[in-house]
Order: structure tokens, then sequence, then C-alpha cells
């Protein structure tokens, strides 16, 4: 199973919700997480997408990265979201892509401290966008410990 896969599976039987939207790990490369979920089940009244589907994904596409890169240093810790912020900059039509890129300097910074506290922090930033211009963008601060 590609660690790919392996997020998938673990959104799904972990996270319910993610299931329900339809979420599917669309890209990883070690750098950068995409993830993907179809319009329709998570359209409005105004048949564009739900805004909270829309934070539910970028949530997820941080935590999933997260996720992705304490599997390969080899730790299995709990990841939450501590605090966020979202920006819904245009009313998205379509299905849904969310991309995650990792500032590889910053994650090793956040290592050595979860190293030194067992306990950890680490921003990262996921977009959302309808052909090629931000539709969403959210910021997010994952706590990791455990």
């Amino acid at each position: 199973m590609t660690a790919a896969e392996a997020l998938e599976y673990t959104l799904h039987h972990d996270i319910p919700l993610s299931q329900a939207m339809g979420i599917r790990v669309a890209d990883y490369d070690g750098a950068s997480l995409h993830l993907a979920a179809p319009l329709a089940p998570n359209i409005n009244h105004k048949c564009t997408a739900f805004g909270g589907s829309l934070y539910s994904l970028a949530v997820l596409c941080g935590w999933g990265m997260l996720h992705l890169k304490l599997a390969e240093a080899g730790l299995r810790k709990h990841i939450v979201i501590q605090e966020s912020n979202i920006r819904y900059l245009l009313p998205l039509a379509q299905d849904m892509h969310a991309e995650c890129h990792l500032d590889e300097v910053a994650f090793q910074r956040f290592l050595r401290t979860l190293a030194k506290h067992e306990r950890a922090r680490l921003s990262l930033d996921v977009t959302i966008k309808q052909d090629g211009q931000s539709a969403v963008e959210f910021s997010g601060r994952y706590v990791v410990h455990g």
C-alpha cells in the first residue's frame, strides 16, 4: 500500500466525514499533498461548494500532510488542529482540489522541538483553487503530542 493509499484509508476509517464527503488523495510527492472531493455531496443551496466542506477539506489536507511526514520520520503521534483562519475568496462551482506544501526547514525545526518536548506546533497553509485562481486560503496551526 502506498503512503497515499494508507492516508486515504486512515481518513475514511478514523474520520468518517471524509468518506461521506468523497475525499480522496489525489497526489503526494513528499513535499506536497493534494486532496480532492466531488462537488455533488458538498453542494450548498447556491449550487457551489458548501463552506463547511471547503473548511473540512482544507483542515484534512494539512492534517494529512503532517500525518504522512510524521510516518516518514517513523513517528506515530496525535495530531489536532489548534487554530485556523480561512478566507473564502471565490464561490467554487466545481470539484474541490486542495493542496498543501511543506516547508522542509520548518518541519525539521518542528521535529527537533517534538523530540525535546514531546509536543510541538506546526503551521501549514492550504489552497483550494478554481481555474488557477485561489478560491480558498486556509492557514492552520496543528499540535502534535503523545
